[in-house]
């Protein structure tokens, strides 16, 4: 081959031997015919071989060196290095740029405010946009031309005059989109010349970008202040395809760097190592999620929708993604707060959060949808989206707190808590208690087919316990009207649970807060509970709790002395008919009426016979607790409470048709003065919440 055919040497060292003659073949450089011929040429660790400059120039083989060259696991940003001459653009004040050379300029181009003075031949030769430019251009400034709105502004055109000159110009993740789309506006296609930017760009994006996890996350970054020629040029649409493709690879064969800050990974047993000289390594399935919170809300959407629509990740893995955007893209979120001012970033980004929610239950947590609709509500969200949160969060309420619970209501309102939602939740939630009916198709009989989301008693019993702690939190509340109080609690009623201490703590937390309530509502908040499903420690509190109904008192005593005697071994002590009576009257069902008048709720406990009451349940206990029960002390009770008139008030007999009325608080044991009231008859029930 003649000499005059070669320009150049290039040093290629042992390392990028490979990488080098791949990129021969890529570009049909002439090349040694096999890999051994290419090692052999010299038995040095490097080796030097000349280009041909006809097809491809010294300065695009180092642009392969910069890209391919490197470990297989580095993180090192890919670049491509374009030309060989030095750099010669000097600035001359902060908006002027020109060529030094021998030569003198003979054109302007103005880009952005900034006069870039040059030559037109090598300008030219390689954009057919400044040739239509200089061509239609006449009169004084026919050697000026303005290109004010090329993409990517002064700093892409200086890397493509750069080039025109053959200078020196490094392309990399950052600026390679602002170059191409520049590139595009120039007009720098093959037709104009043979090896031209663009196609050098393109060919750099899909050899290597495209193949980069961490390049292609920064190049779609950079493609927003392009639009819409970025988008025109598929450059983000190539992105979009390249990141979804890494992250839904098979976790065995993710062997680049990513980020992964929330845990420490678990390491492999063995010192084995990879062909880089790494320890194998577990990657975890949701190595890709946090790399991709640094995307912009709209092109994270259209990416995490990309990684959908291939249905290789699963559901739990998206809501993974979605609640590691959220809580990094959204201030104060983890917190269920919003910053001043942020309002509108919040309504933006948890829309399209919620709308990419999979709809699989159980694919994100109750406390993540929680404090979703905790923003959704705070930045004044529709109806429509609210709705679809508090749906999915009912399907699967059993694993939130109390504290999730506790949305605080949006402006104007009165109350503390948005109670209503709450209660929205916990229809959801009952709702996929229903039984299904379908017809066998053999015998056309019907069935009962339980549906996939049917209740168990455990997921029950959780949500009980649920509503009577955020019960007892939301009783605080002294604007919280009653009626909500007992609609919630009644929305759980028919969940069997083995104690109601803590729907008693509710209950008296709201008589607390609420001192100034009728005798009525007063009643009325007492039937929620069942004083037989109260613990001794709940018991004892009940009996020194003056805020409750002294019925309720009452019965308190009653199955305390009544479980005092079981732990025994004995039988019910002889109580007073009262009090028997009372106790059941409250197991009758709902059809079963009684004749307890309005005072047996009313009438509150003095502390005297608070006091009273206590004494004899402790007296009880101590007799027990000596291995047998005392008949004298069950006699002295019957006495003791016989003696007390209030009982004549409280209880008429059983053939007796008018009522006493009561004080609002029961009498002392020495008072006689019992005042006859208007006889009404009483269809009082004692509800029992079981």
């Amino acid at each position: 081959m003649p000499e005059q055919r070669w320009r150049g040497y290039i040093y290629i060292g042992s390392r990028n031997m490979v990488a080098m003659f791949m990129a021969l073949l890529v570009f049909k450089v002439q090349r040694p015919r096999s890999l051994l011929q290419l090692r052999n040429l010299v038995p040095t660790p490097g080796i030097s071989f000349p280009i041909q400059e006809k097809l491809l120039r010294v300065r695009l083989c180092r642009c392969f060196i910069g890209m391919c060259g490197g470990e297989r696991y580095s993180a090192k940003m890919k670049f491509m290095k374009l030309g060989s001459k030095s750099d010669s653009f000097q600035t001359d004040g902060n908006n002027m740029r020109y060529v030094a050379a021998e030569l003198a300029t003979d054109i302007i181009v103005n880009v952005g405010g900034i006069k870039f003075y040059l030559h037109k031949f090598p300008l030219l030769s390689k954009s057919g946009q400044l040739q239509k430019l200089v061509t239609t251009a006449n009169g004084e400034n026919s050697d000026e031309v303005d290109i004010s709105d090329i993409p990517g502004g002064p700093s892409a055109f200086e890397i493509c005059a750069k080039f025109c000159y053959g200078m020196t110009v490094t392309i990399n993740a950052y600026n390679v989109v602002a170059t191409r789309c520049a590139a595009e506006y120039l007009g720098m296609h093959e037709t104009i010349e043979k090896g031209n930017l663009i196609y050098k760009i393109d060919v750099f994006l899909s050899s290597s970008i495209f193949r980069s996890w961490k390049d292609s996350i920064i190049v779609l970054q950079t493609t927003r202040s392009l639009l819409p020629l970025s988008e025109e040029l598929e450059v983000i649409s190539h992105c979009i395809d390249a990141i979804a493709a890494k992250a839904c690879v098979d976790v065995s064969k993710v062997d680049w760097s990513y980020s992964y800050n929330r845990k420490n990974l678990p390491q492999e047993n063995g010192t084995g190592s990879n062909l880089n000289g790494l320890r194998n390594r577990s990657v975890p399935k949701d190595w890709w999620v946090e790399d991709l919170c640094e995307l912009e809300i709209g092109l994270y959407k259209r990416v995490v929708t990309t990684i959908r629509t291939k249905a290789i990740l699963s559901d739990e893995v998206i809501g993974e993604a979605l609640k590691a955007y959220a809580y990094r893209r959204l201030p104060g979120f983890s917190k269920g707060m919003i910053q001043s001012g942020q309002a509108a970033k919040y309504r933006s980004t948890v829309d399209i959060i919620v709308w990419l929610l999979p709809a699989e239950r159980g694919s994100v947590t109750c406390s993540f949808l929680l404090k979703l609709l905790k923003a959704a509500i705070y930045a004044d969200f529709g109806d429509t989206t609210k709705g679809q949160l508090i749906k999915k969060i009912g399907q699967q309420l059993e694993e939130a707190s109390v504290n999730d619970l506790l949305i605080r209501a949006g402006e104007g309102e009165n109350m503390m808590y948005d109670v209503d939602s709450v209660k929205k939740m916990v229809e959801e939630f009952l709702m996929r208690d229903q039984i299904a009916e379908i017809e066998s198709q053999e015998g056309h009989e019907v069935q009962e087919i339980r549906k996939p989301g049917i209740l168990s008693d455990a997921s029950k019993l959780m949500v009980a316990k649920l509503i009577d702690g955020y019960l007892a939190e939301i009783a605080k509340d002294p604007n919280l009207p009653l009626l909500k109080f007992i609609e919630l609690a009644e929305m759980v009623s028919g969940i069997s649970r083995p104690a109601h201490d803590a729907l008693y703590r509710a209950v008296d937390m709201y008589l607390k807060g609420h001192p100034g309530i009728s005798k009525g509502e007063r009643k009325r908040i007492c039937k929620l509970m069942d004083c037989k499903k109260l613990s001794v420690d709940a018991c004892m509190h009940a009996m020194q709790n003056d805020r409750l109904p002294l019925r309720v008192v009452v019965q308190v005593l009653f199955f305390e002395q009544v479980r005092a005697a079981a732990s025994s071994g004995s039988s019910t002590p002889d109580l007073p008919k009262s009090i028997r009576d009372l106790n059941n009257g409250s197991q009758r069902s709902s059809r079963s009426t009684t004749a307890n008048t309005e005072e047996d709720w009313d009438a509150v406990a003095s502390a005297e016979e608070l006091k009273a009451l206590k004494e004899e349940v402790a007296s009880l206990r101590l007799a027990n607790g000596r291995n047998g029960v005392d008949k004298a002390v069950s006699n002295k009770l019957k006495g003791m409470l016989k003696s007390k008139k209030i009982f004549t008030k409280l209880w008429s007999s059983k053939g007796e048709k008018g009522e006493n009325s009561g004080s609002d608080s029961s009498e002392s044991p020495g008072s006689a003065n019992i005042e006859e009231a208007k006889s009404t008859p009483s269809r009082n029930r004692r509800h029992s919440v079981s």
